[in-house]
């Protein structure tokens, strides 16, 4: 298979990561991050993916990717984890948990011996508390707070 993105380290780039592999001292992330780019760099032993996977016990995906975050973003990029992108926002913040648990507490509509997951989430619609909500956030919600 043809790379895609092909490693070139620059002398400077190379003894940086020989001495993050070297010392030991780092995350244990970025000392394998330092030994993957070390081996597929095209200058030096230029390791395919599956040698790299099979050798540091590692997705074949990982070399893979670190080649390409090296290529596009750099050096410190490719030594870092994979930046996730931010959380959506919460549908029960503060407020809407606090009504949600004080209607959670109140006696049970008629009919019922007791609040299910379901009705505590009709419920919070129909109250116009939030526009829409699954029975499965209203359980992690409680979760927390018992």
């Amino acid at each position: 298979m043809v790379k895609k993105y092909i490693v070139r380290l620059t002398d400077e780039e190379r003894a940086r990561l020989q001495d993050i592999v070297r010392r030991g001292k780092a995350q244990a992330f970025r000392i394998q991050h330092a030994r993957i780019l070390l081996q597929v760099d095209a200058n030096g032993p230029a390791w395919t993916d599956e040698a790299c996977a099979e050798a540091f016990g590692c997705h074949v995906n990982t070399p893979r990717n670190m080649r390409q975050r090296f290529v596009e973003h750099g050096l410190e990029a490719a030594l870092e984890r994979k930046k996730m992108p931010p959380r959506q926002d919460l549908i029960l913040d503060g407020r809407k948990e606090a009504r949600l648990i004080a209607l959670s507490c109140s006696p049970p509509p008629k009919g019922r011996r007791r609040w299910t997951l379901r009705l505590l989430a009709e419920r919070l619609v129909a109250l116009e508390v939030v526009e829409a909500i699954s029975y499965e956030t209203v359980r992690r919600a409680l979760k927390k707070t018992s």
